[in-house]
């Protein structure tokens, strides 16, 4: 990777803390220089007290654009100028495309999972969903679906309040509509049964607790029941682990990354990102 500086060169940036593990900085670099767009992308750690004048330090500077991550994607949104219809009814924004100082706010999250399903050729348009996790991942990925063309979407949560307020967001602006239920193994037995695809959104098999699972019983996950889970540290997680061991197709978070941010990409520059020369240069990196 080559990056010239110059005193024309553009500037894009992380807004979140912690930043310090992130890949985002490699990997729009590395498209950055591939397709010879004069532009660095930096990471920059802003606490909850200064992230107003983080974002009026990006119009100040011009920036290209910004990514956001916790714990700013919600409190950024009052800082924008405009808001994508997405990023409004999943009620979080990740990436900031800066026109002289007009900025507007898009989430990309969900878009990218959708994606990595797709490119793993998985079957979703029209078919039956279960999520479990209705907060921040479970909206995006839920919305994302639905305005791809998903079929009834069955969504779970430990707190019964926000599986009903993302179901019925699903209900008043998608016609695949969704139905809320609180989390038991019983009833996601129930609802998986005639399901084409199981993702877990929550944080359930991260470190430190990499030996839990939102299923227990792996005698649930049957016949050509795909299983996804946006988790993609550890690799596979319990669940994907569970559902291998039955002869289930699974999908891992890890591809969600990269696909958010090639999405990121084309909205601040119009162009697609490499993403293959970005992979095959990324190998050793860990997604955290």
């Amino acid at each position: 990777m080559e990056l010239n500086i110059s005193g024309k060169t553009k500037l894009a940036a992380l807004l979140g803390n912690p930043v310090a593990h992130s890949v985002s900085p490699k990997m729009h670099n590395l498209a950055f220089s591939k397709l010879g767009i004069d532009c660095a992308y930096l990471a920059f750690p802003v606490l909850d007290a200064n992230l107003s004048q983080a974002i009026t330090a990006m119009r100040a500077l011009n920036v290209l654009g910004f990514n956001v991550t916790m714990p700013h994607k919600q409190s950024v949104m009052k800082y924008l100028d405009e808001i994508s219809k997405e990023a409004q009814l999943i009620g979080a924004v990740n990436t900031v495309k800066n026109e002289n100082g007009h900025l507007t706010g898009y989430n990309t999250d969900g878009m990218g999972f959708v994606k990595s399903l797709e490119d793993e050729g998985v079957s979703y348009k029209g078919k039956k969903i279960t999520i479990c996790g209705a907060g921040g991942a479970g909206r995006s990925v839920s919305v994302a679906l639905a305005a791809s063309g998903a079929g009834e979407l069955a969504v779970f949560d430990v707190i019964e309040n926000s599986a009903q307020n993302l179901a019925q967001t699903i209900n008043e602006n998608f016609p695949s509509g969704a139905k809320a239920y609180l989390y038991s193994e019983n009833a996601l037995a129930r609802e998986i049964a005639n399901s084409a695809v199981l993702i877990n959104c929550t944080g359930l098999g991260m470190h430190p607790d990499t030996d839990k699972s939102i299923v227990t019983n792996s005698g649930i996950l049957t016949g050509s029941l795909v299983v996804a889970d946006i988790i993609y540290d550890p690799s596979p997680t319990k669940l994907l682990t569970l559902a291998q061991n039955n002869g289930l197709k699974t999908v891992n978070g890890l591809a969600m990354v990269y696909n958010q941010g090639a999405l990121a990409f084309k909205i601040w520059t119009g162009e697609d990102m490499p993403l293959g020369y970005v992979l095959e240069n990324m190998k050793g990196v860990s997604a955290k």
